[in-house]
């Protein structure tokens, strides 16, 4: 698409409703950030930056009123996608909101996986899109941001296909599957074909758990050593494999080397396991996901599912990043939600699932947010930019996004 392209679109200006005064929001007496903090542990990270955030206010339900909208400004992007941008105001603060809004059958519209050439490098999502002249997109998956920076799902890309994966545990899924979009679990399937019980749980993965297997190779970058065992020495197993035979197998891990072929990491009982295949043995990798979709990504938590919401975290409060599905007009919803400033304070799990829902979605997924929340769009004169305003005060790089391409 022409960068003037959506300058020659008109803005559309919503009506802009005058802010009216709420009342003021009280400490929750009953939770304190102890037992705030266990609570949400038990749930599993919010943010990869594992910043903990502002606890939100208690609100009496007989208090609770529907947010104030302001500043409610809509244009199109191209035909067939629309971004929008609003501050909403209830009884615990301010927000400011960001939407793509993206019909997947309109003619020249696609939405694909975005990442840097390898799986470990992070970049920003301007960086990514730009590599495939896409012009709207967002963050994507939770990573290994303080070691690997490798994502912690599953992706797969149009023209790449299946790039990392795992067998379970993180498997929550945007996806796209002849054109149609959905959310679903997608567990991999992998194996040694000579070995069929000597299972893969881990392809591409950042971190090997204790008693499995993963499996490397050249989508992954260089090899990382001991970081995908958590620092694990022992008990340890490297096997590389080359033209379908195994060229090394070795109680150590290389660090930094480009991978050829194939590198298989066990650990615990896996690296028992893969004691089994000797220097010269025949040894071919295979793995498959579930549904074979065109195009997927992770996120931690599946907020609403036939528009029944999924979480119950009202507690912390953080930026966010999530997409959903309005599965009555076949629309995909990209939304980012500013956190950590004082104009907007960030939303707990249970508010972006209230926001989706508001939104039209009946399917939605949260996606990584903290400093990582990013959307970037074109401005009424067509330029590509980050539309939003990171929490670190600048485009943090990520692992991967979701991108939207047009072609006229």
């Amino acid at each position: 698409m022409s960068r003037r392209l959506a300058s020659l679109a008109g803005l559309v200006l919503v009506g802009v409703v005058a802010a009216a005064a709420v009342p003021a929001a009280v400490a929750d007496p009953g939770t304190s950030r102890p037992e705030a903090d266990k609570r949400l542990a038990q749930r599993g990270p919010q943010t990869s930056d594992g910043v903990r955030g502002k606890l939100a206010p208690y609100v009496p339900r007989a208090l609770r009123t529907p947010p104030v909208i302001t500043n409610d400004v809509t244009w199109s992007v191209a035909p067939g996608i629309t971004f929008r941008q609003w501050d909403q105001t209830d009884t615990r603060g301010p927000n400011r909101a960001y939407l793509l809004t993206i019909d997947p059958a309109a003619p020249g519209v696609a939405i694909d996986y975005a990442s840097s050439k390898s799986v470990r490098n992070t970049e920003t999502v301007r960086h990514m899109i730009r590599a495939d002249h896409a012009i709207a997109g967002v963050n994507g998956d939770f990573y290994d941001i303080f070691g690997t920076g490798a994502p912690l799902g599953l992706g797969v890309d149009r023209e790449r296909g299946l790039l990392h994966a795992r067998q379970s545990g993180w498997n929550r899924s945007f996806l796209i599957k002849n054109g149609v979009p959905a959310i679903a679990n997608l567990p991999m399937k992998a194996k040694v074909v000579q070995e069929p019980w000597m299972k893969i749980t881990h392809y591409n993965s950042p971190t090997i758990f204790d008693g499995q297997i993963g499996v490397y190779d050249y989508r992954w970058g260089n090899t990382a050593g001991y970081r995908v065992v958590d620092g694990q020495t022992e008990d340890v197993r490297q096997v590389v494999i080359r033209d379908k035979h195994v060229v090394s197998t070795k109680p150590t891990l290389t660090n930094g080397e480009p991978v050829r072929g194939l590198v298989l990491v066990g650990r615990g009982t896996g690296a028992e396991a893969l004691g089994a295949l000797k220097k010269g043995d025949k040894a071919r990798v295979t793995w498959e996901l579930r549904r074979e979709p065109e195009v997927a990504i992770t996120g931690n938590k599946v907020l609403l599912l036939g528009g029944v919401r999924r979480v119950v975290d009202d507690l912390e409060m953080h930026p966010r990043t999530a997409i959903g599905i309005d599965k009555d007009t076949g629309q995909v919803l990209m939304l980012v939600v500013d956190g950590r400033q004082d104009v907007s304070r960030g939303m707990t799990m249970v508010e972006l699932a209230n926001l989706m829902t508001s939104l039209g979605a009946e399917d939605a997924l949260n996606l990584d947010g903290g400093g990582s929340s990013t959307m970037l769009a074109p401005d009424l004169n067509g330029y590509v930019g980050v539309r939003n305003s990171p929490s670190d005060g600048f485009e943090r790089h990520v692992a991967n996004g979701l991108e939207v391409t047009y072609t006229p």
